[in-house]
């Protein structure tokens, strides 16, 4: 039985494929978006227990596509922010955007997975 779908947004295919690894070995489903707005279209058809969410990225950036997330209805699954953004002021701006964690990359893995599970309980 799956532990929960997880939606990971991230520009780059060397980190969605290093977060999806980590994620499937806990046995959960991951889809993948390589910007904000193919990650929204695609939050907009679905539903996800998770959201790994990168800062920087073409077309709609993390913090934006966050809180576009969050103005939709049924869109209150819990989002880490996964970024080398590391400064106090990325890490409050990714709280105000409507993000529930921040983890500076590369995220570890034990790190990844304790956040993973607790941000997902009681689907894990």
């Amino acid at each position: 039985m799956a532990a929960g779908r997880v939606m990971i947004v991230d520009d780059s295919m060397t980190v969605r494929m290093y977060h999806r690894q980590l994620l499937e070995k806990l046995g959960y489903i991951c889809e993948e978006a390589e910007n904000g707005m193919e990650a929204l279209e695609k939050a907009q058809l679905g539903q996800y227990d998770l959201y790994l969410v990168d800062i920087n990225m073409p077309v709609l950036d993390g913090y934006s596509f966050v809180k576009r997330l969050r103005q939709g209805e049924g869109h209150g699954a819990p989002v880490i922010m996964i970024s080398t953004e590391a400064e106090a002021k990325d890490m409050r701006q990714s709280l105000i955007s409507g993000a529930n964690h921040h983890i500076i990359k590369p995220a570890r893995p034990e790190q990844l997975e304790a956040f993973v599970k607790i941000l997902t309980y009681p689907c894990a």
